[in-house]
């Protein structure tokens, strides 16, 4: 499959990313790699692929890369705040210009003060553990740093003790509706961990799509064409929805605000926001609310 391109120059705004490409902040090779590939965003992890021996090795690095330019957004996923760990992660970050941070686990609005207090940068949730689930839009508004709230699912599924896939569905749409309600970005769907099962991975990411998510975090370079593709539409999905624009346009101005289209299906303003937000995708620019 391809990685599809996207216009303009610089990097895309968060809330338009289809593709957060984890790296181990112990692989610098790995970083300026990904920089040049086809993920649209870059996310340098210090917990769960960061063996502890190695952790001072990597947020050293990590300080060091968030104080570079780079071609992409470079989120950094610190280790959970109320542990050690995360609490050198912060220290270690605390004087550079980091562009966004994930907080692990996350299912206290003190544990987000605890990261603002240290350092200021936009903050993205992931909700792993029951608790959090239940505080999901609690803990998405917050702070206004708060940009994005996210499932960690492998986590989650290992707190709830379920085993299959569909157990999580309510969670995933509670988090949809946490987001929504928060006027933040649509959440960021958690990794497929079956790296070489691309077609369960594209079958997977087109559902997440369909249910209100927009983006998708990997693991593998492999994996990043299948979540472009399932998170860009297509040419008929964008003439489509312009047709449908300019029909409201047309019945506006014939003093109607709900009408039946040629094949005989009712067109109304909901249906007409659902065509302006493929239109959005389309161009890159998704707006946050």
């Amino acid at each position: 499959m391809t990685a599809p391109g996207r216009t303009g120059t610089g990097p895309p705004p968060v809330t338009a990313v289809r593709s957060w490409l984890y790296v181990p902040a112990t692989r610098p090779e790995l970083l300026e790699k990904a920089m040049s590939g086809y993920a649209d965003a870059v996310v340098l992890d210090l917990e769960d692929s960061v063996p502890d021996q190695r952790k001072d090795e990597a947020r050293s690095y990590a300080a060091e890369a968030a104080a570079r330019t780079w071609p992409k957004p470079l989120w950094i996923r610190i280790n959970q705040v109320q542990l050690a760990h995360g609490k050198a992660d912060l220290a270690a970050l605390a004087d550079v210009p980091v562009q966004g941070l994930r907080l692990p686990k996350c299912e206290a609005p003190q544990q987000i003060a605890t990261v603002l207090g240290r350092v200021e940068a936009p903050v993205h949730l992931l909700i792993e553990t029951a608790l959090g689930v239940e505080r999901a839009f609690e803990l998405a508004t917050a702070a206004p740093q708060v940009t994005l709230v996210s499932l960690g699912e492998a986590d989650l599924g290992a707190d709830l003790r379920v085993r299959a896939d569909d157990a999580l569905g309510w969670a995933r749409g509670r988090v949809v509706n946490a987001a929504r309600a928060a006027g933040l970005a649509p959440p960021v769907q958690s990794v497929w961990t079956d790296v070489a099962d691309l077609e369960g991975l594209s079958v997977s990411t087109e559902r997440a799509r369909d249910r209100g998510f927009h983006g998708r975090s990997v693991v593998h370079p492999a994996q990043i064409g299948p979540v472009n593709d399932a998170f860009t539409p297509r040419p008929a999905e964008i003439e489509a929805a312009r047709r449908l624009v300019d029909s409201l346009r047309k019945a506006g101005d014939a003093g109607s605000a709900a009408w039946l289209d040629d094949d005989g299906r009712l067109i109304d303003p909901a249906v007409v926001a659902r065509a302006h937000w493929v239109l959005e995708l389309a161009t890159g620019r998704v707006p946050a609310g």
